[in-house]
């Protein structure tokens, strides 16, 4: 094999208490083509390695790392890179001395120090504030990304305002309104232990003088209404550093119009929800790229995404607040494939740490396919990750970005929000492999099968706790009383053979897998206009007795709060 004298780097690019992922460049800044090459090393103490990528590695301390065929031939000036992960113990991970048939032997590098910001992740995987732990007790408050209004809203036919939801409606009590105030619900969330606030925007949130986002088109009572949806932000944001709630904003999608839906950036029709039956609002007239005629376009894309990023990192100081933990950089990426989200991810980490080096990035996963029919890999096929659920991924191609500036943000849902095909009665032959409405329609039952779940959940997300990453579930929650309550009439009709509480069954086990696991989460909802997963006040609204109803709070549902409450560690 012929020598050459190339630069061979080994770098701890992350690191916990149990393990760590490194890697090996190998620069070749010679005059001379590198056509194959090895490298070899060996760890002095107690790290090992568990897996690879981009490499034939055999032997098992000391290592040798051979070529794959798409990375044997190096020009000059270019550089391949592998990596690998492994366990180690409580020292900080090695960086050993390493050599080759092409390695000009280097010093070793220093380990990286801590860097030093307001909001970190620990050793522990667990989020600190100014260096102390901060246990995350969250909610979602949503409204300032957009609602769908009716095709016959006598004001705003088919739009989509960005107004924070308050309880407090300007029809309520003939015009009187409720008297509830943001305030208000601020005393009695964090009475109830709150401390951190999950705050869906979207772009066009962003725009002073967006028409979706001026009074003209709010339905909050004039006593409580914004001057427009960023100023509502702004001013939100300052009201929650003043009592001491903390924040994580989230994008929450390309458009104020498409909405949930969106799964990437540029997203366009069909939609999951386009033939959905009884049902009024699809959005298959909007998308975020070109998707041809007859549809309006609000065009976004990485560039637009990134601004956005940087724009709201700028928001702590200049609003002079300390309360933002972190941006979402995101919500449920499911039209991706991990290599895909991961690329954009770190892209987000970077621009965002240009402005703001105090706060953390929450990343979500992916899903199990995208809109194309492109399969996305989450392991068993029995347990199908829910949109944003799937880091399994992150295992073979880990995330390049410090591991005390990331969160991992899964979200998990049950039967309220979409019947998966993991909840079918695998006894009914018929009902295998169905989900969504297909089962409903064969009147298939609905099982909480605590182990495929728990096994799911491990596979998708669960190994990297043990890893010592930061896991907040970024939503979870539901309609306990599904499918009646103030479940959509559809599905009262369709799943009429299922008893109400097979969600709230679901909830139970999720949190009782997050306390055994440390895994902590935000709450969706805190307010309750979420037609599907209800929320954590109750509401005047029942889709059958009461339309009139809808935007008016009543009482915690104490069941919510007994949930969170065991989740939280109060009881």
């Amino acid at each position: 094999m012929p020598t050459f004298a190339a630069t061979c780097e080994y770098r701890v690019q992350n690191e916990w208490n149990n393990g760590f992922v490194a890697s090996i460049r190998i620069t070749n800044d010679t005059t001379s083509t590198i056509s194959d090459w090895d490298v070899n090393w060996v760890y002095s103490g107690e790290d090992r390695i568990t897996n690879d990528w981009s490499t034939k590695l055999s032997g098992n301390n000391p290592y040798t790392a051979l070529p794959e065929s798409y990375n044997a031939i190096i020009e000059p000036g270019h550089s391949i890179e592998f990596g690998f992960q492994g366990t180690k113990n409580s020292d900080p991970a090695e960086s050993p001395v390493i050599s080759g048939s092409v390695c000009e032997p280097v010093d070793p590098p220093e380990p990286p120090e801590p860097s030093e910001g307001v909001f970190r992740v620990n050793g522990s995987g667990k989020i600190t504030k100014n260096d102390e732990v901060l246990p995350v007790r969250c909610g979602a408050w949503f409204g300032l990304e957009g609602r769908h209004e009716p095709s016959d809203d006598a004001n705003n036919p088919g739009g989509a305002p960005m107004e924070l939801f308050i309880g407090n409606t300007f029809w309520a009590n003939g015009g009187q309104g409720t008297g509830r105030t943001i305030q208000q619900t601020i005393d009695e969330i964090k009475a109830q232990g709150v401390n951190v606030i999950r705050l869906p925007i979207v772009p066009q949130t962003l725009e002073a003088d967006n028409p979706q986002g001026i009074p003209d088109v709010f339905k909050n009572h004039p006593s409580v209404l914004s001057e427009n949806s960023r100023q509502a932000l702004e001013d939100f944001i300052v009201l929650a550093d003043k009592n001491d709630l903390n924040l994580i904003i989230d994008i929450h999608s390309c458009s104020n119009y498409v909405g949930w839906r969106a799964g990437r950036l540029d997203a366009i029709p069909p939609y999951t929800d386009a033939d959905r039956e009884e049902y009024d609002f699809t959005r298959e007239d909007y998308a975020c790229s070109d998707a041809g005629p007859g549809v309006t376009v609000h065009e976004y894309n990485e560039d637009r995404w990134l601004e956005n990023l940087r724009e709201i990192a700028s928001l702590s100081d200049k609003l002079g607040v300390g309360n933002i933990l972190g941006i979402d950089i995101f919500n449920e990426p499911w039209d991706y494939t991990w290599d895909e989200w991961k690329s954009l991810a770190e892209s987000a980490y970077q621009e965002i740490d240009k402005v703001n080096s105090d706060i953390l990035i929450v990343v979500e996963g992916v899903a199990a396919k995208k809109s194309d029919g492109t399969p996305v890999p989450h392991g068993n096929e029995e347990s199908n990750p829910n949109w944003g659920e799937n880091f399994y991924g992150q295992a073979d191609n880990p995330l390049n970005i410090p591991k005390e500036r990331l969160v991992l943000s899964p979200h998990i849902y049950g039967p309220s929000v979409f019947v998966q095909r993991q909840f079918m009665d695998e006894s009914q032959e018929r009902c295998n492999g169905l989900e969504g409405d297909a089962a409903g329609d064969e009147q298939c039952n609905i099982l909480i099968d605590t182990e495929k779940l728990v096994n799911g959940w491990e596979e998708h997300f669960g190994y990297l706790r043990d890893e010592g990453f930061a896991i907040v579930i970024g939503e979870f929650g539901g309609n306990m009383d599904w499918p009646a309550g103030t479940a959509p009439i559809r599905d009262q009709k369709r799943w009429k053979h299922i008893a109400p509480g097979i969600d709230e069954d679901w909830q139970n086990v999720a949190v009782d897998y997050m306390v055994e696991h440390e895994i902590e989460a935000c709450y969706w909802a805190i307010n309750p206009e979420s037609g599907d997963a209800a929320g954590w006040y109750g509401h005047e609204y029942d889709p059958v007795s009461n339309t009139e109803g809808w935007g008016q709070w009543n009482v915690f549902d104490t069941r919510k709060t007994d949930l969170l409450n065991r989740l939280w560690g109060n009881k």
